[in-house]
C-alpha cells in the first residue's frame, strides 16, 4: 500500500498475537528509525526492545496492551522541539510498520521505575516518555472495541473546524492547494483523539498552531505534521519548514508552532 492508504487505514492495535517480530521486519523498522529525520531539532532517542513474555516477564503497560513482545521506547528531551521531533520522526516508523502489516499503539505516560526502564540509560536531558508495542494484531477483543469507542478513535473534527484561509475567521476549502495534505493531518492519531492542531493557509504558506489540551499536545502536532509532510512528498511537492517572525494572530488560547512554505 502507498503512504496515503497507510494513513487512511492505520488504527491503534492493543491486542497482539504473542509472536515476536521477524528478523526482516525488525531490520526494516530499525532502518527507518536510523533514517527518520525532522526539521525541528531537539533531542530524541528511539530504541526497539524484545521482551520474553513466555517466561512471565510482563512489561507494564497500564493493562492497555495484550500479547506484545516487542516495544519501541522513546527518550525525549524536556522541550517543545524535542516533543515535536518525537512525533514527527516516530510516526514515520508507525506508518512503515502498518505498510508491513504490523500494528502499533502510541502510549505517552510516565514510566519511571517501570520494566521499560530496566537497564536503559538515556542521553542527558532525555526521559522515557513514550512506548509503542509493535507486532501482528490478534483478533480484536471486545475490550479493544470498547476502548476504541470510548476514546472516539473513529471520530474526527470536520476539516473546516481545523483549517483556515488567511485568517481564523474563514474556513479553508478542502480543494485548496494544501487540502489533501491537511486532510491527512486531520486523520492523524492524537491523545484521547484531541486533535490539538490548527492551521491557517496564506498563499503558498501554511502556519501551524496547537490548542494546548494535554502534556502530549505538541507531540501530537508532530504526528499530524508528519502526515502533512508525507503527503506533500507523495504529491512531489517541495517545501521547507521555518519559524515565522510574524505569524498570523490566532485565537488567544492557540499557540503558534511552525510554518511551511511551498517552493
Amino acid at each position: 500500500m502507498d503512504i496515503l492508504e497507510a494513513i487512511k487505514e492505520r488504527r491503534s492495535v492493543r491486542n497482539f498475537d504473542g509472536n515476536s517480530l521477524s528478523e526482516n521486519s525488525r531490520k526494516i523498522l530499525l532502518n527507518i528509525v536510523e533514517h527518520s529525520t525532522s526539521p525541528f531539532g531537539g533531542s530524541v532517542t528511539i530504541r526497539l526492545k524484545k521482551f520474553d513474555i513466555k517466561d512471565g516477564y510482563k512489561p507494564s503497560t497500564y493493562d492497555m496492551i495484550k500479547g506484545a513482545t516487542d516495544f519501541f521506547m522513546l527518550g525525549i528531551g524536556n522541550d517543545e522541539a524535542s516533543s515535536l521531533t518525537a512525533g514527527f520522526r516516530f510516526e514515520q516508523v508507525v506508518l512503515k510498520a502498518w505498510q508491513l502489516g504490523l500494528g502499533t499503539c502510541w502510549i505517552a505516560a510516565t514510566f519511571k521505575g517501570s520494566t521499560f526502564e530496566d537497564g536503559n540509560i538515556w542521553p542527558e536531558g532525555e526521559k522515557l516518555r513514550v512506548i509503542c508495542p509493535v507486532g501482528t494484531a490478534a483478533k480484536q477483543s471486545l475490550m479493544e472495541k470498547v476502548t476504541r469507542l470510548s476514546l472516539g478513535s473513529k471520530k474526527r473534527r470536520p476539516f473546516t473546524e481545523l483549517f483556515y484561509d488567511r485568517d481564523f475567521e474563514h474556513p479553508l476549502s478542502p480543494k485548496n492547494r494544501f487540502g489533501l495534505a491537511l486532510e491527512m493531518m486531520r486523520l492523524a492519531p492524537s491523545s484521547t483523539n484531541s486533535q490539538p492542531w490548527r492551521a491557517v493557509v496564506a498563499d503558498d504558506t501554511v502556519h501551524f498552531y496547537y490548542k494546548p489540551q494535554s502534556k502530549s499536545s505538541v507531540l501530537d502536532c508532530g504526528i499530524g505534521i508528519c502526515h502533512f509532510h508525507e503527503t506533500e512528498k507523495y504529491q512531489s511537492h517541495n517545501g521547507k519548514f521555518f519559524k515565522a517572525t510574524y505569524p498570523p494572530v490566532s485565537h488567544e488560547s492557540w499557540k503558534y508552532i511552525y510554518s511551511y512554505k511551498s517552493n
